[in-house]
């Protein structure tokens, strides 16, 4: 068998698993089993399951196997650093992007201070509305220093500005520290979202840095409450 032999059976249950035609709470097949089923050794069987494990796909159980854990629910990555757009072809799921607003402003002194800017400073301002399943149920405010972005289109905004960045501007994104809290809708959340009855919102502020730990992005993502949970999943070896 080929040395890679385990990810290709650790692809397949994980796919199967997110796509739901493994259920949360059913027991995988034995080592046994799936090592006849793959036509490989249990070895091999061993290493998909434990990385299974360790991405939080499986819970394996002493004496009872490997049950498959709820993967099913929207995962906003707490802890990475991806765009909306990753995350919406990652899940598979009906997606769309409204620009609402796109202008290169003079920032007030509350976005001076999120970017360290000084009073000449310029930056993008962009409101987006992120429309899942034919839901609006997300709503992205962000500031981009113009020092490292000299300009954006619509055209962009609505595709992915990260990817414009990294590809086209050669920008070099290193990592984010967020913050989430739960605040009031204002009136800009309930014009532009579909909040139903929700009184209040998820806000999940994130400061995105360069490689040289310069800050290149503010960014409030305002989501409705019932729609999301925010996952970080961690296991903790012994």
């Amino acid at each position: 068998m080929k040395n890679n032999k385990y990810m290709i059976v650790y692809n397949e249950l994980a796919e199967q698993i997110k796509n739901g035609k493994l259920k949360p709470g059913i027991k995988l097949p034995s080592e046994h089993e799936l090592s006849s089923e793959y036509h490989t050794s249990r070895e091999t069987i061993r290493k998909a399951l434990t990385l299974l494990s360790q991405n939080g796909f499986i819970q394996k159980i002493k004496g009872k196997g490997s049950v498959v854990l709820d993967v099913t629910k929207y995962d906003f990555p707490v802890s990475g650093l991806v765009s909306f757009k990753e995350i919406s072809q990652r899940m598979n799921m009906e997606y769309k992007t409204h620009v609402e607003e796109l202008e290169l402003i003079v920032p007030d002194e509350y976005i001076r201070d999120q970017l360290d800017l000084s009073k000449k400073d310029k930056v993008w301002k962009v409101v987006r509305v992120r429309e899942i399943n034919k839901e609006r149920i997300i709503l992205d405010k962000d500031y981009f220093n113009k020092k490292f972005v000299p300009s954006l289109t619509k055209d962009i905004c609505e595709d992915s500005i990260y990817n414009y960045l990294e590809n086209e501007l050669k920008v070099n994104i290193s990592f984010a520290k967020k913050e989430i809290v739960v605040e009031e809708a204002t009136d800009e959340d309930r014009q532009l979202m579909d909040l139903n009855d929700y009184e209040h919102i998820v806000v999940v502020r994130n400061y995105v840095y360069l490689k040289d730990t310069s800050l290149l992005e503010y960014t409030e993502s305002r989501h409705r409450l019932d729609k999301f949970k925010f996952v970080d999943f961690a296991r903790r070896e012994k």
